[in-house]
Formats: C-alpha cells, structure tokens, sequence
C-alpha cells in the first residue's frame, strides 16, 4: 500500500483597494497609475512641471499633484502608492515626485525623499562657497525638503523650524538679499 501525500499551501497576495474601491494587485495598481499619469500629462499642470518644468516646482505643485492623484478615477494616495512601490520594487517610501517620474518613464530613479534632497544639495552646493550662517539655512531648509518636499518664502514666518531663528527677514539677510533665488533653485533642484 502506498501512502498519498498531500502538501498545503498557504499563500497571502497583496492587495491595494483603489478610491473607487476596487481591489488591485501592487503591480496592477502601479500600471494603472502610470497609465493615468502618461494620459494627463498635458492636462495636468502639476504632472506637467514634474515631467518637464522642474523650475516650476513648488508648495502650490505639490497639492495640486496630490489632490489630482486622489480625485482621479482610482484615487491614488501617496501611501497606497508607496506600499505597491515597496511590494514591487522592493523601495521603501518612494517620494511622489520619483514615482510620477517612473511612471511616465521607466528609467527614472526611484528615490525616497531624503535621497531626493541630498541629491538635489549635491548639485547646488558642488561648485558655491557658504557663509556659516548659509549652511545653518540650508541644513534647516533640507530637512524640512526631506518632510515636505517643497519650500516657500512663507515658511519661513510660518513653520517654527525658521521663525526661531528670525523667519525670512534673518535668513534673507544672510543670503544677502537673494533667498527667493536660493529657494527657487532647491525646488527647481528637488523636482529635477
């Protein structure tokens, strides 16, 4: 006689429950959202300074893009993107910007944002001298890219992190009239 041997197997698929409440596998999800961003592209500004005018980058872009990305049909979210992401490219918290980027074009890096903001330091620090009291506004205004993404001349009066040590009026002071400048290139910098 001989025995039958019966193996079970268990197994667990991730999934990701759309806006509209549709049950997707991370890479169905990721198509979908890619599929979204290549159709809007030109319809949708904030896609569009992602895409092709970095320069154009700012606090506005920014929730423009997000509150875009959740009212579109499937209602993305940065979170839900970020666990298909993970799932899929093994990444963990990859910033909006890098995965509009991949999803518009496959070669695109995908980046968190601390890398984002290192990356984008890198290159406008590389070839300029700072003041100490420059690099002690450049340190606060990276840590907050790292969490926000994107800076505006408002911040500075408005979150503590810059208003403890004197707001706008101080840190433009310290860069002798030209943080407008400074700041348009670290957002420029972050959305290239």
């Amino acid at each position: 006689m001989r025995a039958i041997e019966t193996v079970d197997e268990v197994t667990s698929e991730f999934h990701i429950r759309s806006g509209s409440g549709q049950d997707f596998k991370p890479e169905d999800y990721l198509e979908a959202f890619s599929r979204y961003v290549r159709e809007n592209a030109d319809q949708i500004e904030a896609i569009r300074i992602v895409l092709d005018r970095p320069q154009g980058w700012s606090t506005e872009a920014l929730a423009e893009l997000k509150n875009r990305l959740i009212q579109a049909p499937d209602g993305f979210t940065v979170e839900s993107l970020q666990k298909a992401h993970q799932v899929c490219y093994k990444k963990s918290l990859v910033d909006i910007i890098s995965m509009v980027k991949h999803a518009a074009r496959k070669q695109e890096p995908l980046l968190t944002a601390e890398e984002r903001v290192d990356r984008a330091f890198q290159q406008i620090t590389a070839d300029r001298q700072f003041t100490g009291a420059q690099q002690q506004w450049l340190e606060r205004i990276r840590a907050h890219l790292i969490e926000n993404l994107s800076i505006d001349p408002e911040d500075f009066d408005d979150l503590p992190v810059f208003a403890r040590y004197g707001g706008w009026a101080k840190a433009d002071r310290d860069f002798e009239g030209k943080l407008t400048d400074v700041l348009a290139t670290v957002n420029g910098a972050v959305a290239a």
